[in-house]
């Protein structure tokens, strides 16, 4: 398999882009990975490592973090997502991973990469830290603000399939993202889309409010992108602001710094927990091709774990049978 991998994108690249691919290459070498981007500024962070799967393409421009999504992938067609992008749809590539402007990406594999026969609307599924460390699927966290009913039963069918294909998951549970557990609640959309999802081939168990995610009373949570957004945020902005007040109540006191050296190993497994490198890249689903989205501060571990994931989707053949599934009649 090869896999093509956006090395100007994110915070930290390319060096640490590339340092998780000479990282993953040593480790798979039945891989071959294709460092898209330009030539001058990888080769120095390669060290003379001439591995036999790892290669570069050549990209001149970069879509910055601050680019206009659409426009940029439009006018910059020789920047390395959009090559990378390419390099997918022409079957070059099995697969391709970046750490760039989410919103570029997402319009890469809309126009570059294209959807899938069926998909009305591609989603972006993450998986969001739980308390037993297993986590929990998430579609749609933000690749469409709106959806109606019949994406978020698309979103399910996905869903559900990639928690099997890569998570090994047998039977996914899969709930929807709601104000009340019980079937009436919500609005116009999860209302209908209720309905839709007791009918689906999934295994669904109703209605999940955002209080239950962090421990994991279901394997897959459907929501639309503005809901799944917000939720997202919320999350990632409470466990910034609670490790921020335990620093600052362990440094108050010579007591406290003590009590915080002996909880040091279980301040750090929490973090753990919350931290997004474990699982290194979500999913963009619904195209004709794996896209990888990795966190813009990724660094070597999460960019060789997003790299991993893509393997296992790839061996699943994880696309094909999404396609298969939403087309079956």
């Amino acid at each position: 398999m090869r896999i093509a991998i956006d090395a100007m994108g994110g915070d930290h690249a390319p060096d640490l882009i590339v340092k998780g691919a000479l990282d993953a290459a040593i480790e798979w070498p039945d891989t071959e990975l294709l460092l898209v981007g330009d030539q001058a500024r990888i080769e120095p962070h390669l060290s003379g490592n001439k591995l036999p799967n790892i290669m570069i393409c050549h990209a001149d421009e970069v879509i910055g973090s601050d680019d206009e999504p659409v426009r940029a992938v439009r006018r910059k067609k020789n920047s390395s997502m959009v090559i990378a992008g390419q390099l997918v749809r022409e079957k070059q590539a099995d697969a391709m991973l970046s750490a760039g402007n989410t919103g570029a990406l997402m319009t890469t594999g809309l126009l570059v990469v294209g959807r899938l026969e069926g998909i009305e609307r591609p989603a972006l599924a993450p998986v969001l830290p739980t308390l037993d460390d297993v986590g929990v699927l998430a579609l749609d966290l933000g690749a469409n603000m709106d959806a109606k009913p019949e994406h978020l039963l698309q979103y399910a069918i996905m869903g559900s399939l990639y928690r099997n294909k890569v998570h090994g998951i047998g039977k996914p549970r899969v709930g929807l993202l709601n104000v009340g557990t019980e079937e009436g609640k919500g609005n116009e959309l999860t209302k209908a889309a209720y309905s839709l999802l007791e009918q689906a081939p999934i295994h669904f168990v109703g209605n999940v409010e955002a209080r239950d995610v962090l421990t994991r009373n279901c394997d897959v949570l459907i929501c639309d992108g503005f809901a799944g957004n917000i939720l997202l945020k919320a999350m990632e902005g409470t466990a910034s602001s609670v490790f921020s007040v335990l620093k600052d109540s362990f440094q108050k006191s010579w007591l406290t710094k003590i009590a915080a050296a002996i909880m040091l190993p279980q301040l750090r497994q929490l973090r753990s927990k919350m931290d997004y490198k474990e699982h290194g890249g979500a999913p963009l689903l619904g195209l004709n091709g794996l896209v990888m989205k990795c966190h813009g501060s990724s660094d070597a571990f999460a960019v060789k774990n997003a790299i991993r994931q893509a393997r296992i989707a790839l061996q699943g053949k994880l696309t094909e049978s999404i396609a298969a599934e939403i087309n079956r009649k």
